[in-house]
């Protein structure tokens, strides 16, 4: 992993470093500089040499999948008017909202550039780049719904952030000369990954522990964010005959008892589930691997990458 990450991070300093002067471009510069795992550039370069590829040769495709992403959350940033973003000002925040709108659009267009001109690789990135904005507008229309399911919640979650793992899992082993299978099975590994991450953080939002986290505990049920607990808690109570939680969600979010919300997660059995979902979804994804290595010598530091993001406590 830190062999890998130090390729691209080398690789994006360069490309920063290239940028012309002026407000357009220095948000990108200001955006990459911000601490950030890199998880989805450094897995393009890991399936890249999985399948027999030199990774330096798959550096441009992901940068070109850290721009998309980066480009995403310039954008998101506005939407949800948020002031911080890795504990640094947000780009529209520390220049203003017109100048990230059009800092991110060319931000696009860079991800497009730098791409390559590889048809297999621009319609898998297309595929999965425009899924990633309908996630987005689901994200945004569940806000105004009090009736979202669990299926609609993880279709969601599936295009908003875990296809973008597999676009560049995908992407990586096309620059090695992969075969259609085994493309599918990184494919599924990464998008399998990607639920599994996002479950894991709606389980920290409410029951992680904030001096780890860095977060306010249950920040998302205090806002009635539509994630997996609260639909599920929200399913268990009509079966339970239960309030607790639409109580609490009749109040003003500033009224709300977020203790009690959490404990009434717990006592319907809504984490110990959401916990069983998690692993059900990370072996579903580290199957995919064994099917790729059955002796698991190749797909090792995967294995332990997709873990680490998994179990993490932050």
């Amino acid at each position: 992993m830190r062999t890998y990450r130090a390729l691209f991070d080398a690789h994006v300093e360069r490309w920063s470093n290239g940028l012309p002067a002026g407000d357009l471009h220095a948000p990108m510069a200001y955006l990459l500089a911000l601490p950030a795992k890199r998880v989805r550039p450094v897995l393009t370069l890991m399936a890249c040499e999985l399948f027999g590829g030199d990774p330096r040769t798959a550096l441009d495709q992901a940068l070109a999948i850290e721009l998309f992403h980066n480009f995403t959350l310039m954008h998101d940033d506005i939407m949800d008017a948020a002031p911080l973003r890795r504990g640094q000002p947000t780009v529209h925040a520390r220049w203003n909202v017109n100048t990230a709108i059009l800092s991110g659009d060319a931000m696009l267009v860079m991800a497009y550039t730098a791409l390559g001109p590889d048809p297999n690789v621009l319609a898998v990135f297309n595929r999965h780049a425009l899924e990633v904005c309908a996630g987005q507008q689901l994200d945004m229309d569940f806000e105004q719904r009090d009736d979202v399911g669990l299926s609609e919640y993880k279709e969601m979650i599936r295009m908003k952030t875990a296809v973008l793992l597999a676009a560049a899992l995908r992407i990586g082993a096309i620059r090695a000369g992969a075969g259609e299978a085994d493309q599918e099975r990184i494919a599924g590994f990464g998008e399998g990954v990607g639920l599994a991450f996002q479950l894991r953080d709606d389980l920290l939002d409410a029951f992680g522990d904030p001096a780890v986290t860095g977060k306010e505990q249950g920040g998302d049920l205090r806002n009635g964010k539509k994630t997996w607990l609260l639909i599920r808690g929200l399913e268990v109570e009509r079966e339970h005959g239960s309030s607790v939680l639409r109580e609490q969600l009749a109040m003003d979010a500033s009224e709300r008892d977020v203790a009690t919300m959490i404990t009434a997660l717990r006592e319907l059995g809504v984490e110990q589930e959401a916990q069983a979902e998690v692993e059900r979804l990370a072996g579903t994804a580290l199957d995919q691997l064994h099917l790729i290595d059955p002796n698991g010598d190749r797909t090792a530091a995967l294995r332990a990458l997709a873990v680490s993001l998994i179990e993490r406590a932050a």
